[in-house]
């Protein structure tokens, strides 16, 4: 078993390859990875405002990403790994936002 089967089921139809060899995280996961360390790269330079909107905002970009997988979990159609990338790049800025936003809340709520 390998440490990347913990953060993601890694199926071979729902993964990337190159080169002949498998990612070590599904298409949906490399966007997310890939958005989400840009998301916190940026926002070390980048302020965001702490508001509503910006909650929102986290929440808006995940939606499309809870509906691809949902409607592929419940076999109302297929998804493919282009569009499972770009939910997956779209879910990892908005689960930042969400992060963010939330963190923010706890330190100036509790500290």
């Amino acid at each position: 078993m390998s440490v990347f089967d913990y953060i993601c089921h890694r199926r071979p139809e729902r993964s990337f390859f190159y080169k002949g060899r498998q990612f070590p995280v599904c298409a949906r996961c490399t966007g997310f990875y890939i958005s989400g360390i840009a998301s916190i790269i940026l926002l070390a330079f980048i302020p965001v405002p702490y508001s509503w909107t910006t909650l929102l905002l986290g929440i808006l970009l995940l939606i499309p990403c809870a509906i691809d997988g949902f409607t592929q979990l419940f076999e109302y159609r297929e998804s493919n790994n282009t569009l499972r990338l770009i939910t997956g790049l779209l879910g990892g800025v908005g689960l930042i936002l969400v992060y963010e936003m939330m963190i923010r809340f706890f330190v100036y709520t509790f500290l």
